[in-house]
């Protein structure tokens, strides 16, 4: 439905997609007074905490039309919402879409992605080579290698993704990924892994959060520190390509930019996540303003919020792993030892069933120095029986 912006509180603000992305961009929503209606099938973490849930899959056209008839904007919480489907939102101009299908299309493909960040935005990646077929691995440059060989689509969490080191393990692990169309991207020398947060509203004002220093296990975000431990330097650089970014594709929301900072000192962009990210909870307590709430701000037309730190903060994902034994028993995380350690905040994101690797919450450990924020949250990652953060 076509509306004026600013949207009023009370305004009934669309999301596609039910996890726990979009239950905490729900209450944001709920907390600034807007109501949010849920395209998810079947019940799911935000539909719990929605005022209205439309159960219904993404490609479902009814669903669709619906959306597209009750609510005056719309957003996204998972990155492989069909882009055709943001289209759809958007026709005729009756719905705001942010991120709009363009910019959501580029992020689902890894080398459309690539392309983008290197001769349209002009932003350092790793050397690279696209792969349509295994004969195409008879052609590559040895400099690439070591690398790693991922699916050009579909990909999240490390998944998807395989290690090489010469032409005939790349020929080999594009078989076990399925003989899918895939990208072969030369391994760096990382000193860290840091991620950016800009925000773009409707009317072209660009923000950005300080960065966020991640540590990943087995391919998913284990812990964030925020504001990340790298130069000024790094810090403003980072900062400036993600605006780069964000004015380039004509962005709308909340963009995450993934970057790694090499030992030379030299970053390089890694991928594109075209809504609010798993490093960027700790704002919800460490920020003057929550990636969430600037994502309500974004497609309500309303003016970007102050991304200043508030404190330090260091937040540890709680993936399913915690509910077991080591005997595959189930059992429940001891919360009360954990909420007696100081500036501890405790997020869970009401998924019905555990299972390992799935993440089923989050903590995070509120200081006010760095060395007192990792102090606490040494302690909190002891008492739930995760390795030692960083």
């Amino acid at each position: 439905m076509q509306a004026n912006f600013p949207l009023p509180p009370g305004s009934v603000l669309g999301l596609l997609g039910g996890g726990q992305l979009g239950r905490m961009f729900a209450q944001a929503a709920a907390s600034m007074g807007y109501k949010v209606k849920v395209l998810e099938k079947g019940e799911c973490p935000a539909s719990e905490v929605s005022a209205y849930h439309i159960d219904a899959a993404y490609t479902d056209k009814k669903a669709i039309e619906e959306l597209r008839q009750t609510t005056a904007a719309v957003t996204t919480e998972f990155e492989n919402v069909p882009a055709e489907v943001l289209s759809a939102l958007a026709a005729d101009g009756a719905c705001v879409t942010a991120p709009a299908s363009h910019a959501v299309a580029i992020a689902q493909d890894r080398i459309d992605e690539k392309t983008f960040l290197q001769s349209v935005a002009g932003v350092p990646v790793a050397p690279h080579a696209a792969l349509l077929s295994a004969d195409d691995a008879d052609s590559l440059d040895a400099s690439l290698f070591p690398a790693i060989l991922k699916t050009a689509r579909m990909g999240y969490d490390g998944k998807g993704q395989r290690s090489v080191n010469n032409i005939a393990e790349t020929k080999a692990a594009f078989a076990e990924l399925g003989n899918r169309v895939c990208i072969l991207e030369k391994k760096l020398s990382l000193a860290k892994e840091v991620s950016v947060i800009v925000v773009r509203s409707l009317t072209g004002e660009t923000v950005t959060f300080p960065l966020f220093e991640n540590v990943h296990r087995n391919g998913i975000l284990a812990t964030t520190v925020f504001p990340a431990r790298v130069t000024d330097e790094v810090s403003q650089k980072v900062r400036d390509y993600a605006a780069r970014i964000a004015e380039t594709l004509q962005y709308k929301g909340v963009l995450c930019i993934e970057f790694f900072v090499l030992t030379d000192g030299s970053v390089s962009a890694n991928e594109m996540a075209p809504r609010p990210h798993n490093s960027g909870h700790v704002t919800i307590e460490a920020a003057v303003t929550s990636q969430f709430e600037q994502q309500v701000r974004a497609m309500a037309g309303l003016p970007l919020g102050d991304t200043s730190a508030l404190c330090h903060g260091v937040m540890l994902n709680l993936l399913g792993d915690l509910w077991f034994d080591e005997n595959d028993n189930h059992r429940e995380p001891n919360w009360a030892e954990l909420l007696k350690i100081e500036g501890v905040k405790l997020h869970l994101y009401g998924k019905a069933e555990a299972r390992r690797a799935r993440k089923m919450g989050h903590v995070t450990v509120l200081g006010a120095t760095q060395e007192e924020a990792l102090s606490r949250a040494k302690r909190a990652a002891s008492v739930l029986g995760l390795p030692e953060p960083l």
